[in-house]
């Protein structure tokens, strides 16, 4: 794997920087597995890719750059980088025992904890290169880590450690404190430089073996040698104790999401309903409201029409007195002569007899506003009289009055209720007769209120 010093490229100026642990992972010999049989180490590099990814979620991680057969990962915990790379090559361990040996495909891994900078969504600088560095010092296999990562991790997991001292990798200025894991977590031997140079784990297993034999005889090799596969068998269950751990963690949080989903789901139409809700009592409100503007639009119609009947009743009974008073003055016969009768009065030399009407206004007057309406009278040898329904329709207005050879008019208007002997409501006008119009003005005894009276003498 190349670095980004050996080709060739700077980081600009001005690109953030952190700490942060690198994972850097390669295939072991991938040229001559690709040379032998190119869809089949693809097939076997992709299947074992899925799984490498997997795994560096599962520990908070995140690849951030592929090129051929290597892998980078940034992790911001040096423990969970490390346990990560303990349980990836143990997961493809397992899956590359079902392979012959010369079609395995095994990663190498290295763990740098430094300093890099960020581009985007790359990093760059010497945290990475180091990571790379020690990737290429382990086995195929194996795992490599730096000083770095070691003082983080040595108390914390329970790994199995060999020094290889300070080496001095190409294009690192510094030496680097290497550390090769030779023990995971669940007791699980990890191939380290020293064992695998004298020929892999296999190998390792073998010479134990031989010399366990030489020095306890046949009998007691045998038992060691069983040992040894009680050994990889109980570390094959606690991986595949592991990997059922993992599906369960996996399912847990899948319903869990699906729980969330649901309970959002179940929020949202929830809100819908309120909303429904709040939506059909507005519009039932509003259906409220004008149901009783209607009724209240309907009970202003029927007022106005029984106004307007009232009305029209009360001038079909002034038309009708009216014209009792002009078939009354008809058929009224002549006065008697007498030795010295009085002058009738006269306006213009002609006879002021007859039905006078027109009407009558009363002004303001506290709560009640000014109002007018039609009344008659008869003008009969210098008299005038008159009657007709109040307001009240229990009362009768009377009217009675003079009128002067001058012209000079009184006039006196009074209330009365059936079979009550008691005036209501005296008016006092006082007004002149001339060219057939009488004219008047007064007020009520009692509150002063103004009333005027112009009426006109009406056509026999």
């Amino acid at each position: 794997m190349m670095t980004p010093e050996e080709a060739g490229t700077s980081p600009p100026q001005g690109l953030e920087r952190k700490v942060a642990t690198i994972l850097s992972a390669d295939v072991a010999g991938y040229s001559r597995l690709m040379a032998e049989d190119e869809e089949a180490t693809l097939r076997t590099f992709h299947s074992h890719k899925e799984v490498f990814e997997q795994l560096v979620a599962l520990h908070r991680g995140r690849v951030f750059n592929t090129a051929g057969d290597a892998i980078l990962a940034e992790f911001p915990s040096a423990v969970e980088a490390v346990r990560c790379a303990t349980e990836i090559q143990a997961a493809l361990r397992t899956r590359n025992d079902q392979l012959p040996p010369p079609r395995q495909v095994a990663f190498r891994i290295g763990v740098n904890l430094g300093d890099v900078m960020v581009q985007g969504r790359d990093l760059l600088g010497d945290g990475v290169n180091v990571a790379a560095r020690l990737q290429a010092a382990a086995e195929p296999g194996g795992v490599c880590v730096s000083g770095s990562v070691y003082d983080q991790i040595r108390n914390k997991l329970s790994l199995g450690f060999k020094s290889l001292g300070e080496q001095h990798f190409k294009n690192i200025p510094q030496p680097v404190r290497t550390f090769a894991i030779t023990e995971g977590e669940a007791g699980g031997v990890i191939p380290s430089p020293a064992a695998l140079r004298r020929g892999g784990v296999r190998g390792t297993v073998k010479a134990l073996a031989a010399v366990v034999l030489l020095s306890l005889g046949v009998g007691g090799g045998y038992w060691a040698y069983m040992g040894w596969q009680r050994h990889d068998e109980e570390r094959a269950r606690m991986l595949a104790e592991a990997g059922v751990l993992r599906q369960e963690a996996e399912r847990r949080e899948g319903q869990a999401r699906a729980e969330k989903q649901a309970a959002e789901e179940a929020q949202r139409r929830a809100e819908l309903e309120r909303q429904a809700t709040e939506a059909a009592r507005r519009e039932a409100q509003i259906a409220a409201e004008r149901a009783r503007a209607e009724q209240a639009l309907r009970s202003v119609e029927a007022e106005k029409k029984r106004a307007e009947e009232q009305a029209r009743r009360l001038t079909e009974e002034l038309r009708k007195k009216e014209d009792a008073v002009r078939q009354v003055a008809a058929v009224r016969p002549p006065p008697s002569p007498s030795p010295a009768p009085a002058a009738p009065l006269q306006a213009g030399g002609a006879g002021l007899d007859g039905l006078y009407a027109g009407p009558i206004c009363y002004g303001p007057a506290g709560n009640d506003s000014a109002r007018c309406y039609r009344a008659q009278g008869i003008l009969a040898d210098g008299k005038i009289t008159g009657n007709w329904p109040g307001r009240d329709s229990r009362m009768t207005m009377i009217l009675s009055g003079a009128v002067s050879t001058s012209g000079d008019v009184t006039i006196e208007i009074h209330g009365e209720r059936a079979n009550t002997p008691v005036w209501w409501a005296t008016i006092n006008l006082a007004g002149r007769l001339h060219d057939g119009k009488l004219d008047a003005t007064g007020s009520f005894t009692g509150n002063g209120r103004p009333v005027s009276l112009n009426w006109q003498r009406q056509s026999p």
